[in-house]
């Protein structure tokens, strides 16, 4: 408020100045300009104030928002780079785990083979040895009816039961 009463006394001191005669205009519109401006200042210095400070403020909150939304999205870049660093220990893992499985279905399928391979040859075996008694036994049978029927050898009953005795034990 001083600064206003001020203002408004400087027009006096000017004219009590111009007492000796001389008038310069010069002074005078000096003294209305500044007068002008302090009037100017003091209506448009507070809203003018209000406005920057409200700009800045303006320009500080995008600010933190942008550096928030920086953060935020350097805390999304870290966790998606953590993410797939867990998704490729997860895929070496995996393949880990499939190459031992497949080993182990190899390992098996081998062994069911070769067990396989084991039934087949003892079948084998077991089925030579039935068609060799089988066909001795046709060869027997085929030779005693040769005999049995021939007139030319003729046993007795009594000596064909010694010696199939004899066979037998």
């Amino acid at each position: 408020m001083k600064k206003i009463y001020l203002i408004l006394l400087v027009p006096f001191f000017a004219l009590a100045s111009e007492s000796s005669g001389h008038s310069y205009d010069i002074v005078a519109r000096i003294l209305n300009f500044l007068m002008f401006f302090g009037i100017l200042y003091y209506f448009i210095a507070t809203p003018v104030k209000n406005a920057y400070k409200a700009r800045i403020e303006g320009i500080a909150t995008r600010l933190d928002n942008i550096q928030k939304k920086l953060r935020e999205s350097k805390a999304k870049k870290n966790d998606a780079l953590k993410r797939v660093e867990e998704a490729k220990n997860n895929a070496i893992s995996l393949i880990e785990t499939s190459r031992k499985e497949a080993l182990l279905l190899c390992e098996k399928i081998k062994a069911e083979t070769n067990q396989e391979l084991l039934s087949l040859e003892k079948s084998f075996q077991e089925q030579k040895e039935f068609e060799r008694r089988r066909a001795v036994k046709n060869v027997v049978v085929e030779i005693l009816n040769e005999v049995f029927e021939s007139d030319s050898l003729k046993i007795d009953k009594n000596e064909l039961v010694n010696i199939v005795l004899k066979k037998v034990g």
